[in-house]
């Protein structure tokens, strides 16, 4: 049993959170790690459950833990790590409905990850019964703010251009693939779609299934890029460079990661049903 400190002025609560934050930030428990159940972190601190659970209400507020329905606390994953994305859209695809919606700039990283996945139904490891995959990017035919020449921070048709082909090279083959797998009888029913809307986001937003969130913004860097033979300093959005912060559903959903997610998926279906137009193949 680990003993509370008899003459710590603060209430048992605090105290069983402190003891938990401390093992969280030295990494004792690591980002990922499902803590003890509830019942036996009351034996451990001998408390009542319910002081555990305001422990861990407490946690969940600072972000260090996060709830999943009928599988326990764990310890919240720090997805500034490359890989951070990854996996959690590989777990998705081993629910029986699958939905991701993307906003960003050219959807490069959602390529990359949704490979394994999608290799895995081929291989028949995972067999999700339904899909759907929405992918929101910027219209390249219309003029852009950013990116823009560094000289005289204008429009550069011919940095839309080349942008225009990284997009459709990385959003057209997450559709082409995702639709195979009901074409060739994988999936019952599986469908991606891509849309474009006037205006150059600032950020890129990953929603999975309605639960989780992966928000980033994109750095403005200087960036030479060559443009019909010539070298071309461009302020441009490094995608590469920006950082995803994880955001999970809670069973409150009036907490800050749930209320996030919420506000998240209204604007993506805000600007898809309004502004975004389909793009012709």
């Amino acid at each position: 049993m680990t003993e509370l400190d008899p003459d710590d002025p603060r209430p048992p609560y605090q105290q069983v959170a402190n003891s938990l934050r401390a093992s969280i930030l030295t990494k004792k428990l690591k980002p990922g790690d499902k803590l003890s159940s509830q019942s036996e972190l009351a034996q451990r601190y001998g408390v009542a459950r319910m002081t555990i659970q305001q422990a861990l209400r407490i946690l969940r507020e600072e972000g260090l833990v996060v709830s999943r329905q009928g599988s326990g606390v764990y310890v919240r994953e720090r997805t500034e790590r490359p890989v951070g994305l990854r996996p959690h859209l590989e777990r998705a695809f081993e629910e029986p409905e699958v939905r991701i919606d993307f906003a960003g700039f050219s959807g490069e990283t959602l390529h990359g990850a949704l490979t394994e996945p999608l290799d895995k139904i081929r291989s028949g490891r995972v067999r999700p019964e339904l899909v759907r995959v929405r992918l929101l990017v910027p219209d390249t035919d219309v003029p852009w703010t950013l990116p823009a020449r560094v000289e005289d921070m204008g429009d550069s048709p011919e940095f839309r251009k080349r942008a225009a082909g990284i997009m459709e090279r990385h959003t057209f083959a997450i559709v082409d693939a995702v639709n195979e797998m009901e074409r060739i009888g994988l999936i019952a029913d599986a469908k991606a779609e891509l849309r474009v809307y006037p205006a150059v986001p600032l950020f890129k937003l990953y929603l999975i299934n309605q639960l989780e969130a992966f928000f980033g913004y994109y750095p403005v860097r200087e960036h030479v890029v060559n443009l019909e033979g010539a070298d071309t300093p461009i302020w441009d959005l490094m995608g590469k460079d920006a950082t995803l912060f994880h955001h999970a559903a809670e069973p409150d959903e009036e907490s800050l990661s749930s209320l996030f997610i919420q506000q998240s998926q209204m604007w993506f279906d805000s600007i898809w049903n309004t502004v975004a137009r389909k793009v012709p193949r």
